[in-house]
């Protein structure tokens, strides 16, 4: 083989094997901007199809990711993940997915997977109770709705 031929070989290599990197499109880690959002919740039962009842929720995200903090709270009512963090957090094409993690032994666990958009999203959270054999599915859609009223800490999740 001559040497141009090894050269356009080797950009030819190059090309396929960064094709998929230059193609991708990343969207940024604040994908939802700081705001007011209402959130809307379904939490479902596996069987107990009747039961599920939306619930809406006004909460302030602040727009930047969070190491440890979860980035969209579980919203139903009588939840353990209170004192729970977020881990194994990824941001990518407009999909955000972590797990929450909780302290203790037989802890409850969930894995949270959204679809975001610029000032909105929609997600699933399969969480799994702590010591008990008992999964249920919080559903929520988001919309941004303007600027947060009071950015009190306890108000306002890191996202």
């Amino acid at each position: 083989m001559t040497t141009p031929s090894r050269t356009l070989g080797a950009i030819a290599l190059l090309l396929i094997v960064a094709w998929p990197a230059l193609c991708e499109t990343r969207i940024p880690q604040a994908a939802l901007p700081r705001g007011s959002y209402q959130i809307t919740t379904r939490l479902e039962l596996p069987h107990v199809e009747r039961w599920a009842i939306d619930k809406t929720t006004t909460i302030c995200l602040s727009g930047r990711a969070a190491t440890r903090q979860i980035p969209i709270p579980i919203l139903s009512a009588n939840n353990p993940y209170a004192a729970c963090a977020a881990a194994n957090v990824v941001i990518d094409n407009g999909q955000l997915e972590y797990d929450v993690v909780c302290p203790g032994r037989d802890a409850a666990k969930a894995h949270a997977s959204y679809s975001l958009q610029s000032d909105d999203f929609a997600g699933r959270v399969a969480m799994v109770l702590g010591g008990k054999n008992m999964t249920m599915t919080e559903v929520q859609h988001g919309r941004r709705i303007g600027e947060c009223e009071s950015p009190r800490q306890d108000t306002v999740r890191e996202f």
